[in-house]
């Protein structure tokens, strides 16, 4: 592990599998602590629609808000975005853009990321 750090990504493409994520990552961060891994979710696929519709998916909005302050990094892909028509600019400003999920994937695996997809 590079300067001790846990280094996980985790996958979602399903809208319905965020809470699972999310109580993921709290759990594994309750379990390492606040710090010691780099974190990321990358969303693709139909998981980007939380990003459309931010009033039905307040609750997880504040959630992902809630653990980026931890230092988990959300990942989106512009395909997906654009796909879905989803507008960049009403991301939350905790979202960064990638221009392929998949290619992520791959540059995080090889950067030695655990993969996970709950």
């Amino acid at each position: 592990m590079e300067n001790n750090k846990y280094k996980v990504l985790f996958h979602i493409n399903e809208p319905e599998n965020w809470k699972k994520v999310i109580t993921n990552i709290k759990n594994f961060i309750k379990d390492i602590g606040v710090g010691n891994a780099d974190i990321e979710i990358l969303a693709n696929g139909n998981a980007v629609a939380i990003f459309k519709d931010s009033n039905e998916y307040k609750e997880i909005l504040d959630q992902l808000s809630e653990i980026t302050a931890k230092g988990v990094c959300i990942a989106v892909c512009n395909n997906a975005l654009n796909a879905h028509e989803v507008n960049k600019e009403a991301l939350p400003s905790f979202a960064k853009v990638v221009p392929a999920g998949i290619t992520e994937i791959v540059k995080k695996q090889m950067d030695g990321y655990a993969y996970i997809k709950p």
